[in-house]
């Protein structure tokens, strides 16, 4: 069987002396693993198809087994993407997440579109730390864990919502704060933030502006919330830490 989808090369491995294993992320399918044979010689006519973060149309057989490429045509390379390296290392953690996070086989026509419109953003020179922000959003949400952002979750007060627990899994009102000893403070425009982008559509994103102080204490609400309800190890994101110290 014939399967045509439009997808996105969220990893890639070597198999083999010419070979790769590429997961894509596609419209119609959702993650789907494939052959790519010859992949790894100069030149193969797929050479530049299996490159990360390519955006293309592929022709896939599939059998009974891992499916193999038949067909591919490059919609878009995000060269762009990959010959900077501060770009470069924010969209390699999007494409972890997402081969992480997504399930084999399940459509989520919404999620590729905002990671084509992520990588755009980030094509463009958006502010590729918020882009990931939204993003880190958008999974958790498809993970089963949607951060309480509108009422304590404690009490459901909306008002005087001061710290946010990631044990608990959203914010926390001042009454209810002495809850969780290891919540982390909250500001009003912290919290303002939060809530915006949880609703952000990545396809109509401007231009952000956003001070440094409010960005460190957004990545570390966020980055506390994932490491407490996904058990997992980023290799991406180590190396995004070591570039923001080289950057400092």
């Amino acid at each position: 069987m014939l399967l045509r989808t439009e997808g996105i090369v969220i990893r890639a491995i070597d198999y083999g002396e010419s070979n790769k294993i590429v997961s894509l992320f596609t419209r119609t399918s959702g993650k789907i693993s494939l052959m790519v044979r010859g992949a790894k010689k100069v030149r193969s006519r797929h050479s530049a198809i299996v490159q990360l973060f390519t955006h293309g149309d592929f022709v896939i057989y599939k059998g009974a087994g891992m499916g193999n490429l038949n067909h591919a045509e490059i919609i878009h390379s995000y060269r762009e993407i990959r010959e900077d390296l501060h770009k470069a290392a924010y969209a390699a953690y999007l494409m972890e997440l997402i081969e992480r996070l997504s399930t084999e086989g399940e459509a989520n026509v919404t999620l590729f579109e905002q990671l084509l419109a992520a990588l755009d953003a980030i094509k463009e020179g958006k502010d590729a730390a918020i882009v990931t922000h939204i993003m880190e959003l958008k999974l958790l949400a498809l993970a089963g864990y949607y951060p309480q952002l509108r009422a304590c979750v404690q009490c459901s007060r909306e008002s005087s919502l001061q710290a946010f627990s990631a044990g608990q899994g959203g914010v926390l009102c001042s009454s209810c704060q002495s809850s969780d000893p290891y919540a982390q403070p909250l500001s009003g425009s912290l919290l303002n933030i939060l809530q915006l982008l949880q609703g952000t559509d990545l396809r109509r994103l401007g231009n952000t502006s956003v001070k440094p102080q409010t960005k460190h204490q957004l990545k570390t609400v966020l980055r506390a919330f994932l490491d407490t309800h996904l058990d997992a190890r980023w290799k991406s994101r180590n190396f995004l830490d070591q570039l923001d110290k080289y950057e400092i």
